[in-house]
């Protein structure tokens, strides 16, 4: 018995060091073990999404989307409504939320990343209806803008300007 045990107990050693290591892995990025960061591929190609806004700046063209999505699922599992200050983000994680300004006006809106695109043209955002029409954006249908994530002092000003 003696024996068995000298035998059997390295092993059983190995064994559940190997499920612990294993059971480390379950978080990573690629697993997308951030909520919103899961990567997705559209038309052949992946994205990884960020695990974190933080500092994200980006500027390029914004589109809008609206009626036609309305009241389908969004990335985010809710239920797209064009009037609702929302917008769509390849890398942004899902429940980001960013000041879009209009480089043309300088108008600008806060909306929170609850979808994934915009997959045509080069487009870095797409608005959604309501935001578009804060911008002054619906007739043209695209406008170049500036992507800029909120941190926790700028969510505060934010929330005073309603």
């Amino acid at each position: 018995m003696k024996n068995m045990r000298r035998f059997l107990m390295p092993w059983l050693a190995l064994l559940v060091g190997a499920s612990l290591l294993a059971g480390c892995g379950g978080g990573s990025w690629r697993q997308g073990g951030i909520a919103g960061t899961k990567p997705y591929t559209v038309q052949g190609k992946t994205y990884y999404p960020l695990a974190s806004a933080r500092g994200f700046v980006e500027e390029g063209i914004a589109s809008w989307y609206g009626e036609k999505f309305h009241g389908k699922t969004t990335a985010s599992g809710e239920r797209y409504n064009q009037n609702a200050m929302t917008a769509a983000h390849k890398l942004l994680p899902l429940g980001s939320r960013v000041r879009v300004t209009h480089l043309g006006s300088g108008r600008s809106v806060v909306v929170r990343i609850n979808d994934r695109g915009p997959f045509a043209g080069g487009r870095v955002i797409d608005l959604s209806r309501g935001a578009a029409m804060r911008l002054n954006m619906l007739r043209e249908g695209t406008a170049r803008v500036r992507v800029r994530s909120l941190d926790a002092a700028d969510k505060k000003r934010a929330a005073g300007r309603r």
